[in-house]
């Protein structure tokens, strides 16, 4: 959410190569090969995928995939164009998508608890809750999504709902610290953890604390409709679900283990082993994959949660049509997700 990469922003779709083909090419094996884009640079939301691999989960499971880098036109237009089959987004994006002419559906779900983070500088006394957010400057991409949640935040916390914006850089630590913003977004699993290993010291909030409702984060897997369809392509889509999933089931029952694999996979990107390792563990301790079980994944998406997001969203007048036009309804959690794939019943 803070700092994407500006090396892999600058990834072409071209050096991504097509795979609209559904995973049809099959590897030196001879299994199928199912191509997978990231939507930001690794980290421990995509553990579970690192570790199926090295593991040899997918392998066991009769299919080969590749990991591609996030690409500039994000990993929602790379699913819809066909240049990856599967993609990691949300069910946010995937609505914004959709109401632009895409045809997606989210078919497995990570995170089943918020891990957005909205956060001010704790040197910044001055700001003790959201509501001391009014008046100051929002970091942002430009998202109209999040600034409804932030300007929700500070209502709900006795304020106005008034902020200023500022477009981030490449590093949303680094434009705070510098003074030109006074707070901006993070992810608690992930940036959060960087600042309390290495600074500098946030003072965070959670949306669905301060009047937010439903799950902002349902984060996962995305496929297109019409490459789902295929019946060999949904049966391969079948195996690579279960197969991610005991790789994040082993990292929720070995969190050392699993961020060393994330570490050594992706050596390009060059991440902090200290920080792998502390961010899974937060996951493990918060719970921000499980519900119940502790020790296993539901991957399941929550329709309610993410239907009163959608609402909430839809009246603050952030989903609008290719032609910048207000949608007639809100867009349907129902539609934009399926669990079928993760239960079996696909």
């Amino acid at each position: 959410m803070a700092a994407i990469g500006a090396g892999a922003l600058g990834l072409s779709l071209a050096a991504c190569g097509n795979a609209s083909d559904g995973g049809g090419n099959a590897g030196a094996n001879g299994d199928p090969t199912l191509t997978f884009m990231l939507d930001w640079t690794p980290n421990t939301n995509h553990v579970g995928l690192y570790v199926a691999q090295q593991l040899g989960y997918f392998k066991d499971a009769g299919v080969n995939v590749k990991i591609l880098p996030t690409a500039q036109a994000g990993a929602e237009t790379s699913v819809e164009n066909g240049v990856a089959d599967i993609g990691f987004s949300k069910l946010t994006d995937l609505a914004n998508a959709d109401a632009h002419g895409a045809h997606l559906k989210l078919v497995f779900d990570l995170t089943q608890k918020p891990i957005a983070r909205w956060c001010a500088l704790k040197s910044r006394t001055d700001i003790k809750t959201p509501k001391d957010l009014a008046g100051k400057t929002f970091v942002t991409f430009g998202s109209a999504e999040q600034s409804a949640s932030v300007r929700q935040m500070i209502r709900g916390a006795g304020g106005s709902g008034d902020f200023k914006t500022a477009t981030a850089g490449t590093n949303t630590f680094r434009t705070l610290t510098s003074g030109k913003g006074d707070f901006a977004g993070f992810y608690a699993n992930w940036e959060e953890v960087e600042s309390q290993l290495d600074g500098p010291a946030l003072n965070c909030f959670a949306a669905d604390q301060w009047g937010v409702p439903g799950n902002p984060d349902q984060l996962g897997f995305a496929v297109k409709d019409s490459w789902a369809a295929d019946p060999k392509n949904a049966a391969n889509l079948r195996k690579f679900i279960k197969s991610a999933r005991r790789g994040y089931d082993y990292a929720l029952a070995h969190p050392d283990q699993a961020a060393d694999i994330l570490v050594d996979q992706t050596k390009s990107s060059r991440l902090d082993p200290k920080l792998a390792r502390a961010s899974m563990e937060k996951i493990v301790r918060e719970r921000y994959w499980t519900d119940g079980d502790p020790t296993s994944l539901p991957g399941t998406v929550n329709v309610a949660e993410g239907q009163q997001y959608l609402d909430f969203q839809y009246d603050a007048g952030t989903y609008t049509d290719s032609h910048h036009r207000k949608l007639a309804k809100a867009p349907q959690a129902s539609e934009l997700s399926t669990n079928a794939y993760v239960t079996g019943k696909a």
